[in-house]
């Protein structure tokens, strides 16, 4: 396989997975499912755990880190982390091949080069990262509370965008959460709610935007039909252009080849 290409196995407060694949490796960006629904989830792709040549993981949340350590251990597969994620999950990765992720520095696992980034969002040393072939790039950014320009910087002149469009605040605002988990949520190192997806968005897409998805929507806070309207807004295109990743399907293989 020449090119790059990704799909999720799943996107929301119940579980992250995404799969990257360029020439013969492949990547999975995080990992909040078991071991048996990973498979599960994989074999809608046509693909095989023993496929992993690495885990990446963001930060320490248990919808994105939950299910690491076991299908890590299980198939032996390697795994890159931050430095500040690390830290008090030694016991846990004990046994695991855990390779640190050392701050800005890019790094490489086979054919998939990978940058890391900072944002800013309530876990120890949160990361999100670009994926690239050295041809195209990927922009991944699902867990912060507001943009920043290294943020903006980062993502500018990618060929696809994984974008968080975590929810709608007027639904927030009415929703039955404590209040307590509103705040968080909307604070600054909380999650991006529609119009604040939308406004990095206007920042970094130029021509060669080719793919845009909404990720980590929240089921009961935001709507496929709102954060597509959001994006599309900003890029004057069809809604129904813009991908969803969803919390149980993800979405299939997008193709940078």
């Amino acid at each position: 396989m020449s090119g790059l290409r990704f799909a999720s196995l799943g996107s929301g407060s119940s579980g992250n997975a995404m799969v990257v694949q360029s020439a013969g490796t492949t990547v999975m960006l995080d990992c909040g499912f078991g071991v048996a629904e990973v498979k599960r989830r994989l074999a809608r792709l046509e693909m095989h755990v023993e496929a992993l040549d690495a885990i990446v993981v963001t930060h320490e949340h248990g919808d994105h880190i939950g299910g690491v350590a076991r299908i890590a251990r299980r198939h032996q597969i390697p795994v890159w982390m931050s430095h500040g994620t690390w830290r008090g999950l030694e016991s846990m990765f004990a046994d695991i091949q855990v390779n640190l992720v050392e701050g800005h520095a890019a790094f490489s696992v086979g054919d998939v080069q990978v940058e890391p980034y900072p944002v800013p969002h309530d876990a120890r040393e949160p990361a999100q990262f670009v994926f690239s072939d050295g041809a195209v790039r990927l922009g991944v950014l699902t867990d912060t509370g507001e943009s920043t320009r290294h943020i903006e910087r980062t993502l500018t002149a990618c060929d696809a965008i994984v974008l968080e469009c975590n929810h709608d605040p007027d639904m927030l605002a009415r929703s039955n959460y404590p209040a307590r988990l509103r705040r968080r949520i909307s604070s600054r190192v909380g999650h991006l709610d529609n119009a604040a997806a939308a406004t990095l968005l206007s920042r970094v897409a130029d021509s060669r935007l080719r793919h845009v998805i909404a990720a980590h929507l929240s089921e009961q806070n935001n709507t496929p039909e709102l954060a597509r309207a959001a994006l599309a807004s900003v890029l004057t295109c069809s809604p129904d252009w813009i991908g969803i990743a969803d919390q149980n399907d993800g979405f299939g293989w997008r193709d940078l080849s």
